[in-house]
């Protein structure tokens, strides 16, 4: 397995592989910010499928600082990165792609980095309005990454739903020739869905955290039983289930089409649902459709 540290030894490695082997999509890409779990390790697995053996598997691990406001968890966010190499070894991945910040975000003549990426749509519900600056730190640290890395095909994680549609759509808007691929929440047994984050929750805390898998369920039983809802009304079909875990602070409960993300008034089969919970110090997001 290669390390990779610099944008330039990232790019001739990726234009070597290809040039070596057979046509097709040969380079496929999992961006992370390291922390690695069986929820990464699933993209990794999707990204081989899609690759073949023949293929090249790359993860980046790279905390990146734009995507965190000023009051978030980018000091204390876990790096371990000498487990996260052997997860990666394990799994087969051909090269991991690690830089640092200089390399990323350079300066000029002591000038600060100023050149961005913004998408002015999707990104204003939801997430982007409970974190102002994140998309903005996605879509560039994914952009910069699609420059280094150069692949073929990209996988995210369904649990970011709201991201993965972002970056579905920069690619779009900006004809990046790489297919951006999702891969389903890979959750605990009691439903949690595997984040990075939760080693932040303690014990009762960890206890609480099953409030966001319980109302998707619950908002799942309640479509399966009428066929439509004012999104009103559901909220206050769910209100009870939340109150079942008073350590969990709910941020937003939203209601949308999947694909363009716009708000739904009338809930349905199919309609999507996402949240996102505040338990002590730690902020999970969860979603899914229902």
């Amino acid at each position: 397995m290669k390390i990779l540290k610099t944008p330039g030894s990232m790019q001739r490695w990726t234009t070597q592989q290809r040039a070596s082997g057979a046509s097709g999509e040969r380079i496929g890409f999992v961006p992370t910010m390291g922390c690695l779990h069986k929820g990464h390790l699933s993209l990794v697995a999707k990204a081989r499928q899609r690759v073949g053996p023949d293929g090249s598997v790359v993860v980046s691990i790279y905390v990146n600082p734009t995507q965190f406001g000023p009051q978030e968890d980018l000091s204390r966010y876990p790096r371990p990165l000498k487990n996260d190499l052997r997860l990666c070894r394990e799994a087969g991945v051909d090269a991991v792609f690690l830089p640092d910040t200089p390399a990323m975000y350079p300066k000029h003549n002591d000038a600060s980095y100023s050149t961005y990426v913004v998408e002015e749509q999707l990104s204003a519900e939801f997430e982007g309005q409970s974190r102002p600056t994140h998309f903005r730190g996605v879509t560039t640290v994914v952009t910069k990454l699609f420059n280094c890395v150069l692949p073929d095909l990209a996988v995210f994680g369904a649990k970011d739903w709201q991201q993965f549609v972002i970056v579905k759509r920069m690619v779009q808007d900006l004809n990046f020739p790489v297919r951006v691929m999702v891969a389903p929440t890979v959750r605990e047994p009691d439903g949690l869905a595997l984040s990075s984050r939760n080693r932040y929750l303690n014990a009762e805390e960890r206890a609480q955290a099953v409030v966001l898998w319980e109302v998707i369920q619950e908002a799942r039983r309640r479509v399966r039983s009428k066929k439509l809802w004012a999104a009103t009304a559901l909220r206050a079909v769910l209100a009870p289930v939340l109150a079942e875990y008073p350590s969990a602070h709910l941020e937003y409960l939203a209601f949308f089409e999947s694909e363009t993300l716009k708000p739904r008034d009338v809930v349905q089969k199919g309609t999507h649902l996402a949240l996102a919970m505040r338990l002590g110090n730690t902020r999970l997001i969860d979603n899914a459709r229902l």
